[in-house]
């Protein structure tokens, strides 16, 4: 398992080089210039939107925007902000943070633009249904000759979104934090117990993935904001208690970043291992959150954007934030581990008192991992559709059930090898797509935003629905 291991680690290294760090972060940069930073100057009506005031039941998709946002949250909260923080840091030290940092701020603009395509370009399964996707951008936005790019993605996606991740770290943490300490299981013999944790956790997920999608985004709606709740009251107490730490530590974020001895392999190392997960917490740019927002029930496109857009800000500016800040202030970043969650949960009992801080974690990792492998079912099985076809995609609840027994036995660094390299595969197409259709995105962006600032009194102008109909 050792060389299988460390195939996949050097395969992850390879796809994640510097021209795929620039095709992320430099794409990000683009379109938020060719944009004139519009995106960033329309959060206000962004949150309206949240609301549900321009919410019209009769408008085509399946999911409301709330539910849209919260279903591509779910699948970006959650391990991203627990456990990759902590590996980022574990790998490349605080100054990892920093290039999280940067994946989110350039995100913001390429959410944006993604996820309008991904309403703009809204295609056709093999059994009629309306679907969203890069799969389908591609399709229905280029010609021909670009058909290539939606089968690597679709085919990379069935990798990308595997729950193997989510699965193989609330096992450790349920094992580790909770399980072991109360005498419930042998810390000698972590197979047995992760075989019967894996079944557990694949009869959970099928209950709710064999409900479709609609039980999804009606789960994923209640579990996200409590949650995340929850974990920033959690985060906020701990560096509540160490307030006059924080300064000092941010400017740490910033200094290692740029250090040419800083943790991770000098400047080019940290920045990879940042970028990298970065784009594992929030995907912006790998193109997972299309397929989420490409589900929403609206007939305006740059409305999703602006709904998608408010994802890296939510997950990595400020959730992944705070668990880093908290990993830093309490020192356990210096103690050597570099096994993700356990990492955070270690964190947390440093301040809360007794073993509540572990135990909350084990929690939140419960939901967030839970509500991730939900969602993250509907994009495989939305792929499998496009390749073989939408009457066999169902199939793919009973695949994507085993494998979640598989990512509970299976090493943590080779999980992370497998969907590294998924989300490299998956970036290019989506990245590609969004560059070639960009000048689509900025027409209408530049309709929409014109008829927003129009009065209400005219009949063109955009308007919540309560005042839009008759």
């Amino acid at each position: 398992m050792d060389a299988i291991t460390h195939g996949l680690q050097a395969l992850a290294g390879f796809l994640w080089g510097i021209p795929l760090i620039i095709l992320l972060v430099g794409g990000g940069v683009y379109f938020a210039v060719i944009s004139r930073l519009q995106p960033y100057r329309y959060f206000p009506h962004a949150i309206a939107i949240l609301s549900g005031r321009y919410d019209n039941k009769d408008d085509p998709g399946d999911l409301s925007h709330i539910q849209a946002l919260s279903a591509a949250l779910s699948g970006t909260l959650g391990m991203g902000n627990i456990a990759g923080v902590a590996l980022a840091i574990g790998l490349g030290g605080p100054g990892a943070v920093f290039w999280m940092w940067v994946t989110a701020v350039v995100g913001v603009a390429t959410k944006f633009f993604t996820c309008t395509l991904a309403v703009m370009y809204r295609g056709k399964d093999s059994r009629g249904d309306v679907q969203g996707g890069p799969m389908y951008i591609i399709r229905e936005g280029l010609s021909k000759r670009w058909h290539w790019l939606a089968t690597l993605f679709a085919a990379a996606a069935l990798v990308g979104t595997l729950p193997i991740v989510q699965i193989n770290q609330l096992t450790q943490v349920m094992r580790e934090v909770v399980f072991v300490p109360a005498g419930l299981a042998n810390g000698n013999e972590p197979f047995l117990f992760n075989l019967l944790f894996g079944l557990f956790a694949a009869a959970l997920v099928a209950s709710v993935i064999f409900g479709g999608v609609k039980r999804v985004g009606y789960v994923a709606v209640r579990l996200v904001p409590s949650m995340v709740a929850l974990y920033m009251i959690m985060t906020l107490l701990v560096l509540a208690v160490h307030v006059t730490e924080l300064p000092g530590y941010l400017w740490l974020i910033v200094r290692e970043a740029f250090s040419p001895q800083a943790v991770g392999g000098g400047l080019v190392g940290v920045m990879t291992i940042g970028v990298m997960r970065g784009a594992f917490s929030n995907e912006a740019g790998i193109g997972t959150e299309v397929m989420a927002h490409g589900a929403a029930k609206t007939e305006e496109p740059v409305r999703e954007g602006l709904v998608a857009m408010m994802g890296p800000v939510i997950d990595t500016l400020i959730v992944c934030t705070c668990t880093a800040l908290v990993i830093l202030v309490t020192g356990v970043w210096q103690d050597g581990l570099v096994d993700g969650v356990t990492m955070t949960a270690m964190a947390f009992s440093q301040v809360l008192p007794g073993n509540v801080g572990a135990y909350l974690i084990a929690f939140v990792v419960l939901i967030f991992a839970s509500s991730t492998m939900f969602t993250f079912w509907y994009y495989g099985a939305k792929c499998l559709g496009f390749l073989i076809g939408a009457h066999r995609q169902d199939s793919y609840k009973y695949y994507y059930t085993l494998l979640v027994l598989v990512g509970a036995i299976i090493p943590l660094e080779a999980v992370f090898a497998i969907i590294d390299s998924g989300y490299a595969l998956m970036a290019v197409p989506t990245m590609t797509v969004t560059f070639l259709l960009a000048g689509k995105v900025t027409a209408a962006a530049r309709d929409y935003f014109d008829r927003l600032r129009r009065g209400p009194d005219d009949p063109a102008a955009v308007a919540p629905k309560s005042t839009a109909e008759p």
